[in-house]
């Protein structure tokens, strides 16, 4: 007959741990830092706009073959619309996507 490989140590009924998982606090590990004023920053950019202007900056991420999320974020980070002329910035978006897929 083989012997089965016990893992467990002796006198281990094999059950779960007593102690919980060490918590990871939403911001990471490390010290707190700015995570709060960027996390209400990010909660105000994103707020709802006119619809005018979202419809807005759908037409014209659609036209450049973008999201409007992508579109708008280039806008925040940026400070600037996105062009036809920004070729190789909207290429580079697209290829981001593309790695954030897999």
């Amino acid at each position: 007959m083989p012997r089965i490989a016990n893992r467990s140590r002796i006198g281990h009924n094999g059950g779960p741990p007593l102690d919980p998982p060490a918590h990871t606090p939403e911001w990471g590990k490390g010290g707190i830092g700015t995570y709060f004023a960027w996390k209400a920053a990010s909660r105000a950019a994103w707020k709802k706009v006119a619809p005018e202007i979202a419809l807005m900056r759908e037409r014209r991420a659609a036209a450049l073959g973008l999201t409007y999320e992508e579109y708008s974020l280039e806008l925040f980070e940026r400070g600037r619309f996105l062009q036809e002329t920004d070729t190789v910035r909207i290429a580079e978006i697209k290829a981001a996507r593309r790695s954030r897929r897999r």
